[in-house]
């Protein structure tokens, strides 16, 4: 029961914290982390926040709560647009390091002209450019990870050498819009690749899903949203599977999550929760659940300490973290590096 053979994943968005210090959702990450959720979520956008509402930077944000857990996942939405590919694999690879081997990124783009004009380089792209843009970042950043090879490192202070720079790739990209000569300036991942998680929602992003993620996520209502998760998993699959993908195999494995609202006012309707998600998951609806409190610090509780409880009383969820890494939660395979002249390291 503690380890289930087809474990149900578990992510929870931490979207609706407003406090302006790091603080609460460090709490948050911890308490989600007490229920073995396999990750939490954090968007970000480059829309103006609302009247007498900041909005941190999500990236740093979960940079600050990695410390602070040993466990749980961290999955930032980076926005592509506008952002140079180079940062955008640095700055998800450092995340990766800091939480050792627990990063993902949601990819994100921004079609606003509104937020276009805040950086005021370009126009805003159509959602099908933006999302064209986003699968060649989400490509690239992949490369650039590969670009050192896993023992490259060398740190030898009697020699002086820090690198084997026969063990450094140029990647020599080009994409729409921008061009990546590399290598990256941050070390290889501890999970080789972090995370890529899509919201898979809209149309023009399930072809970067099917492409490019680890993890695709569908925005649904919990009323009447069975029929409709079940659908849209099976196109991911089968559009994976036109790619060259096995989603069901660990290294071309694509984690399908529904992802619900969530809004509890008692511990009765945090337990009629845990059926409807086991009765989905019994079902195949989906790979797990991405769920979004409507008020975090009310939802998360009852969600570890009534939701999970029912679950794993069932034998459907974990009741310890079994690996280290976000991929082994997800059970996902560690990439190989497509540079590596013998393979992969261990």
């Amino acid at each position: 029961m503690s380890v289930p053979t087809r474990p149900l994943h578990l992510a929870v968005a931490l979207d609706n914290i407003t406090a302006p210090t790091a603080e609460p959702y460090v709490c948050a990450a911890r308490l989600a982390e007490r229920g073995r959720f396999d990750f939490v979520t954090l968007d970000d956008s480059f829309a103006a926040p609302g009247r007498g509402r900041g909005r941190l930077d999500a990236l740093a944000v979960l940079a600050r709560v990695a410390p602070a857990t040993e466990r749980i996942g961290l999955v930032p939405t980076v926005t592509t647009t506008h952002t140079e590919p180079f940062h955008v694999s640095s700055a998800v690879a450092t995340l990766d390091w800091v939480s050792r081997g627990r990063a993902g990124w949601q990819v994100g783009v921004s079609s606003c002209e509104a937020e276009a004009r805040v950086f005021g380089r370009r126009p805003a792209p159509s959602p099908t450019e933006a999302w064209r843009e986003a699968d060649a970042v989400a490509d690239v950043a992949a490369r650039l990870w590969d670009s050192w090879e896993d023992d490259a490192e060398i740190r030898d202070a009697a020699t002086g050498r820090f690198v084997d720079r026969d063990k450094l790739h140029h990647v020599d990209f080009e994409g729409p819009g921008f061009r990546v000569r590399g290598p990256a300036i941050v070390p290889r991942p501890p999970q080789g690749h972090p995370v890529v998680v899509v919201d898979a929602t809209a149309p023009q992003a399930r072809e970067a899903a099917v492409r490019r993620a680890d993890v695709a996520y569908i925005r649904l209502p919990r009323t009447r949203g069975a029929d409709r998760a079940r659908a849209a998993a099976e196109d991911l699959r089968r559009r994976a599977r036109a790619h060259g993908r096995d989603p069901g195999a660990p290294a071309g494995r694509l984690v399908v999550l529904a992802s619900l609202p969530v809004a509890l006012h008692t511990s009765a309707d945090a337990v009629a929760l845990a059926s409807l998600l086991g009765s989905w998951y019994a079902d195949g609806v989906a790979d797990g659940f991405h769920l979004r409190p409507e008020r975090p610090e009310r939802d998360l509780a009852l969600l570890v300490d009534a939701t999970v409880p029912v679950l794993q009383h069932r034998g459907l969820l974990r009741v310890f973290y079994p690996g280290a890494t976000l991929r082994e939660h997800l059970c996902l395979a560690r990439p190989a590096n497509r540079y590596a002249r013998t393979g992969e390291s261990a």
